[in-house]
């Protein structure tokens, strides 16, 4: 895997070199990227038609966005504008330094704008999420009209903004909706980051594995035998549950908030540790960071410090080993007085829109999930517009063998919500592999990231390039930088600065060129 990573870095530097040393240029003439803590910001809210497709439905809603001009250069200065994930969009605000630190030197405005359904942006107040009538407009078809109506009409009313170029920055979901932003409304903006973007992770696009695959290497790479003594523990789990003292000892050993009570707490524990190594493989920033939950540097590797056991463990102590690791994911700093197992990350996210229009619906909790029903944020199966196939073999990967099973994925979303999921629609609407006609977005994938199994991780043409950050966990280039950053997340966003120079260039001159010809 890593070879592989290193030589799609590689291919991105040879094809982008001269990109690369303009940047470069740049870059040591401004004295590089300038630190940023300053999240000053205004808020705003803007009138959004509920339905942008229809006419039946005429109603309105406030959808909020934020918005830094500090370092604005008027008139005609560029425009960095987030798409928002399923979340309060000043989380997102503030976890997005890196737009904050190259905001100087591009005398760029900052555009945070609020996805719909989350946050303050309710279509229909405290009614929007009362029943699936009121969710239908949760759909990222409508997400995207909103991000193009809003950056027109900053454009329109905002003085020295009618040509300023605009560029769609996003992460994860927000990903995906920067590069289909792009896609879909070329004529509002002139290029996207799409950083950790699994626009390919739909059916029939990449194997269901994986994804899994992905993390169990992360683990595997981390420390001797780690991956090994959790694909283990599955069966030692089990075994410890059948009896009532195995439950009590293992509700000890872990400092459970509540204890296990009864055999049926099998498939919710086993859920919640599942996700919690994927949250794990997701986060494995090289510094202490606290997006999903306060950790240290490299917390994988603090995990696997743990799982250092040979194959003749017992059972209590490879699950003494499997607590240690899960508490350092929970608890840190040692300031959790229990672990809590109905919760597995922190952070202003909207879990039930989420589950509605991305992830697939919580199944009953009187039996298993599917891994594709446990697997966390960010964008996973949905019960709607986008399907998202998710299987483990116990082979490839450290996880219990789980087949992905359509039928059962519909069910299960239909008792929750009362609607089924369209199997190929995102490949309908958003055009699958099919993507070579459009232009101006970078794919940037961590090699450490899961979520790069359904990424763009090569360049599909001269513009539609990918950047693969072989040390990067989920989007770490849209972080702020960081003295412990590797050279790979570095150099990318030295690359990412340079295409957003190039593109706003190459809006001057198409604008010139329309002026003089008109």
């Amino acid at each position: 895997m890593k070879k592989y990573v290193i030589c799609c870095l590689l291919v991105v530097f040879i094809c982008s070199f001269h990109v690369f040393a303009l940047t470069s240029q740049m870059f040591r003439r401004h004295g590089g990227f300038s630190l940023s803590s300053d999240f000053n910001y205004d808020t705003f809210y803007l009138d959004q038609k509920i339905d942008h497709f229809g006419f039946q439905e005429d109603g309105t809603f406030k959808q909020r966005y934020l918005v830094a001009d500090k370092h604005w250069r008027q008139p005609g200065g560029p425009i960095l504008f987030y798409t928002g994930n399923e979340g309060d969009i000043s989380w997102f605000c503030n976890n997005t330094g890196f737009m904050w630190d190259v905001a100087g030197e591009m005398q760029a405005m900052l555009v945070f704008a609020e996805h719909r359904y989350y946050g303050e942006s309710m279509p229909f107040g405290p009614d929007s999420y009362r029943d699936s009538k009121h969710l239908n407009y949760l759909t990222s078809e409508q997400a995207l009209a909103d991000f193009a109506v809003l950056i027109q009409n900053l454009k329109s009313s905002r003085p020295g903004a009618q040509h300023s170029p605009v560029i769609a920055i996003g992460g994860s979901y927000g990903g995906m909706l920067a590069a289909w932003l792009r896609m879909k409304y070329p004529h509002v903006v002139v290029g996207a980051l799409a950083s950790s973007a699994p626009i390919w992770q739909f059916t029939g696009m990449v194997p269901c594995g994986h994804f899994y695959t992905i993390v169990t290497q992360d683990f595997a790479q981390s420390g001797p035998n780690c991956h090994a003594n959790i694909r283990a523990s599955w069966k030692a789990i089990d075994r410890l549950f059948s009896t009532a003292s195995g439950r009590q000892w293992l509700s000890e050993e872990l400092g459970l908030c509540a204890p296990f009570k009864s055999q049926k707490d099998l498939a919710d524990f086993k859920s919640w540790l599942q996700e919690t190594w994927v949250n794990l493989a997701m986060v494995d920033y090289p510094y202490k960071a606290d997006f999903l939950q306060p950790l240290p540097p490299w917390p994988i590797q603090a995990v696997c410090k743990h799982l250092r056991l040979d194959s003749t463990a017992s059972d209590q102590q490879l699950l003494h080993g499997v607590s240690q690791a899960a508490k350092v994911y929970y608890n840190s700093t040692g300031s959790s007085p229990c672990l809590n197992t109905s919760q597995t990350a922190t952070g202003s996210l909207g879990a039930l829109g989420w589950n509605y229009q991305v992830r697939a619906c919580k199944a009953r909790r009187a039996r298993r999930r599917p891994s594709w029903l446990r697997t966390p944020r960010p964008p996973l199966q949905a019960c709607t517009e986008m399907v998202m196939p998710m299987c483990a073999d116990g082979v490839q990967d450290m996880f219990e063998a789980e087949e992905w099973d359509f039928q059962a994925f519909s069910d299960e979303c239909h008792a929750t919500f009362g609607v089924r999921p369209r199997a190929n629609w995102a490949a309908s609407v958003y055009g699958g592999k099919d993507i070579a006609s459009h232009s101006n977005i970078i794919f940037s994938n961590g090699g450490l990231d899961p979520w790069s199994s359904g990424g763009v991780t090569f360049n599909v043409s001269d513009s539609l390039v990918s950047i693969v950050i072989p040390e990067g966990a989920h989007h770490l280039d849209l972080r702020h930088a960081n003295d412990l950053d590797p050279p790979s997340v570095r150099a990318a966003r030295v690359l990412e600065l340079g295409y957003f120079w190039r593109w706003i260039q190459e809006a001057a001159k198409a604008h010139q060129t329309t002026s003089t010809s008109g």
